[in-house]
C-alpha cells in the first residue's frame, strides 16, 4: 500500500525538530562561513572546527537532503543560497535566529508544551528554574544569541518598517527593549538628524554600549516596567508579545507618562488574523505559550490595551512585511 500524501506530510512534521537541531549545528559550526570561500570536504570542516570527521560528514550529508548543500564528484560540499542565509554578519542573516530558537532557553520549555496547554501556563520556571528573561540574564552567551536573532529579524524586513515610520519631526526616539538597537540605527541611517536612546536591561545595555553608543545614540539601562526616558517617539519592536496583558499595560503606561507633548508610539508586531485565517503568527503564538508569559494579538486586542493605557491608535501600516506597525498617541 502506498503512503498517502497526508501520511507523508505528517511524518515530516512530527520529525521536524530533527531539521531544526541540524540547522543549529550548521550555525554553531559556521559551516556557511567556511564554505563562503569555496567547496570543502567534511574532513576539512571537521579539522577547522575540532569536530568528529565522521559525524561532520553525516551532518553535511543530511544537508544534501534538506537543500543546504550540494556535493561534487570529489566529495566536496558546496553551499546553496539557502545555507547562505546562515552567514554570520550578512544582511538579513538568520544565524542568530537558528541559534536562539534551538538553544536550551527555548528548546527545553517546549518539552512540557502539553502541560502548558492543559494549564494555560508555560513550564519555563519548572524547566529552567526561573522565567525566560531571568535565565537569559544569567546566561550571557544565550542572551547574545537572542539579541542576534532580534537584530536579524529586524534587518530582514527593515526597508518596509523604516519606510513606514516617519521620523521627520522626531527630536528623540527611544528603542524600548531594543537590545542592539537595530531598528533605531536603521531609522537613523534613513534620517541622519535623528537622535536616539537604546533602552534595555542593565546587563544588555552594558553588553552593547561599546558597539553602538555614539554622538547620536545613547545606551541606557533600566526597567521598562518602572520608567522609560522622555522622548517623542517610542519604538516597541517585538516587545509586547513577550508579556501578558497586565505587563503590557505597565509598559505602555510608562511610555504614555514619559512621552513629550505631541509624541507617539510605534508598535512593531505580527498580527493574528481574524476568524479562520490567523496566519503563520498563530504558530509564533504557541512559542509564546510554551516559553514566555506573552501572546500574539489581534488588532482589536492591541486597541484594547492602548485604550487602557490612555492611548489611541492612529494608523496601521501593513506592507508586504509580516511585521505590522501600529502607531498610537495619547488620548
Amino acid at each position: 500500500m502506498s503512503v498517502s500524501a497526508d501520511h507523508q506530510r505528517m511524518s515530516e512534521m512530527v520529525s521536524g525538530y530533527w531539521v531544526s537541531q541540524a540547522i543549529r549545528a550548521y550555525a554553531e559550526f559556521s559551516i556557511a562561513d567556511h564554505l563562503a570561500g569555496g567547496p570543502l570536504t567534511a574532513a576539512e570542516i571537521a579539522e577547522r572546527e575540532g569536530t568528529s570527521p565522521d559525524a561532520t560528514y553525516r551532518l553535511m550529508r543530511a544537508g544534501l537532503t534538506i537543500g543546504l548543500l550540494t556535493m561534487d564528484d570529489d566529495k566536496r560540499f558546496h553551499a546553496t543560497a539557502l545555507l547562505n542565509t546562515l552567514r554570520d554578519g550578512a544582511p538579513g542573516s538568520l544565524r542568530g535566529m537558528a541559534l536562539a530558537l534551538t538553544n536550551r532557553s527555548h528548546w527545553s520549555p517546549w518539552s512540557e508544551f502539553t502541560d502548558a496547554v492543559r494549564t494555560g501556563r508555560n513550564r519555563t520556571r519548572e524547566v529552567l528554574g526561573m522565567p525566560i528573561f531571568e535565565y537569559l540574564q544569567q546566561n550571557p552567551e544565550l542572551a547574545q544569541e537572542f539579541t542576534s536573532a532580534m537584530e536579524g529579524g529586524t534587518s530582514l524586513w527593515a526597508l518596509d518598517v523604516v519606510d513606514a515610520i516617519d521620523t521627520t519631526d522626531v527630536k528623540l526616539a527611544v528603542d524600548v527593549g531594543g537590545a542592539s538597537g537595530a531598528l533605531l540605527r536603521l531609522l537613523q541611517r534613513a534620517n541622519p538628524a535623528l537622535r536616539g536612546i537604546v533602552f534595555d536591561r542593565h546587563d544588555v545595555a552594558e553588553a552593547v554600549s561599546a558597539d553602538i553608543a555614539d554622538e547620536r545614540t545613547e545606551v541606557v539601562g533600566g526597567d521598562f516596567f518602572e520608567s522609560v526616558p522622555a522622548a517623542d517617539l517610542y519604538l516597541l519592536k517585538f516587545i509586547l508579545h513577550d508579556w501578558d496583558d497586565e505587563s503590557c499595560l505597565k509598559i505602555l503606561s510608562r511610555c504614555r507618562e514619559a512621552m513629550v507633548p505631541g509624541g507617539r508610539i510605534a508598535i512593531v508586531e505580527m498580527l493574528v488574523g481574524e476568524r479562520d485565517d490567523p496566519g503563520v503568527v498563530a504558530l509564533l503564538d504557541l512559542n509564546m505559550l510554551a516559553v514566555a508569559d506573552g501572546k500574539e494579538r489581534t488588532l482589536a486586542e492591541f486597541d484594547t490595551l492602548l485604550a487602557m493605557a490612555g492611548l489611541r491608535r492612529t494608523a496601521v501600516f501593513t506592507a508586504d512585511s509580516p511585521q505590522k506597525i501600529i502607531e498610537a498617541v495619547a488620548i
